[in-house]
């Protein structure tokens, strides 16, 4: 885009603005271009809006199905924006309806996958060590204060020889892998592009191939974005495939599992445990009953969460904003 062109007049949040307005202008170079505080969008009711950079800040507690109004005012400004081109979001998925309804206009959206995948990643290995320890069953006997050493029925198996699946083999998927495949786990992978061969240590197969694969999984891990294809992947018939006492780790999106299916194979004792980081509706309903199972690890879609993602996020961004500004491909756009 040449310096001479209309001002470019980019949406982010003042929180944004206040930590990143040299590199942003810096990466704008001689753009003429105006920064546009997001408070400020919404008390003008902005309408002209061309670029914007979703940081973490401005979703907040919001989840896709349930909006803060700071959430649902910064989502206005871009729907009343007709010129609005591009959009970069903090997120590795773009799923949200706001993001589905700009595609649908011809805006580009660009996700920030791969900035959170190591805390995602380490976020997964820590629930199937907790189910592979026992954790959540010592520490309900730590708060009875009962001594319960893990003998007889709660001795634990060992990890080196296990089989996990992973659905999805995007940089989360990867780095789960690369982890798994270090404490001695022997890993599966299910993409839409698969090899016949293993690759570095890996048996990757495709969707078709996974129903015949589960019999053999104790680890059925979600890393996959949320698809056609992949949504409601995980259900009865799934779960039944799995061995008695498998257990599942989703850090994907809820809507690639069947939560009432879920709730039969965990209430049977047919799943072993489960961890969960995302739902069907959030914030996951109070009454549901996975809050209370004793096998069932929930939280509260927190696995990407760290104190360096923003950082990262940023940087993607900025370097997004350079390929912009000099007609370059953008990284990480939405297909």
């Amino acid at each position: 885009m040449s310096a001479t062109s209309s001002p470019l007049r980019l949406l982010l949040s003042s929180q944004a603005l206040l930590a990143w307005r040299t590199p942003i202008e810096q990466a704008l170079g001689e753009q003429a271009h105006e920064l546009v505080c997001l408070e400020d969008a919404v008390a003008q009711a902005r309408d002209d809006i061309d670029l914007a950079f979703i940081s973490r800040d401005i979703t907040g507690l919001s989840t896709k199905h349930e909006l803060a109004p700071e959430t649902r005012a910064c989502y206005d400004v871009m729907r009343r924006s007709a010129g609005l081109q591009w959009v970069h979001i903090h997120s590795a998925g773009a799923d949200r309806p706001i993001f589905q309804e700009l595609r649908a206009r011809g805006v580009s959206v660009t996700t920030s996958s791969g900035a959170n995948a190591e805390v995602v990643a380490q976020s997964a290995l820590a629930g199937v060590l907790a189910l592979a320890r026992r954790l959540p069953m010592l520490f309900d006997a730590q708060r009875a204060h009962r001594w319960m050493p893990l003998l007889g029925e709660h001795l634990p198996r060992d990890l080196s020889g296990q089989c996990a699946m992973i659905v999805g083999w995007g940089p989360i998927g990867q780095r789960i892998g690369a982890l798994l495949h270090m404490l001695g786990l022997q890993v599966q992978v299910v993409r839409q592009r698969a090899h016949q061969t293993s690759e570095q240590g890996f048996t990757m197969i495709g969707f078709d191939q996974m129903a015949a694969a589960l019999p053999q999984v104790d680890w059925l891990i979600l890393a996959c974005p949320l698809t056609d294809q992949t949504r409601g992947l995980i259900n009865a018939h799934a779960l039944s495939a799995l061995p008695q006492g498998a257990c599942l780790i989703n850090v994907s999106r809820g809507e690639v599992v069947v939560e009432p299916d879920l709730c039969t194979a965990l209430q049977s004792g047919h799943l072993g445990g489960a961890m969960l980081d995302v739902f069907a509706h959030e914030p996951l309903p109070a009454d549901s009953p996975l809050w209370d199972m004793p096998n069932v690890i929930v939280t509260p879609h927190s696995a990407g969460h760290s104190d360096g993602n923003e950082t990262r996020v940023a940087h993607q961004f900025l370097d997004n904003l350079r390929a912009w500004c000099t007609g370059q491909t953008l990284r990480n756009r939405v297909r």
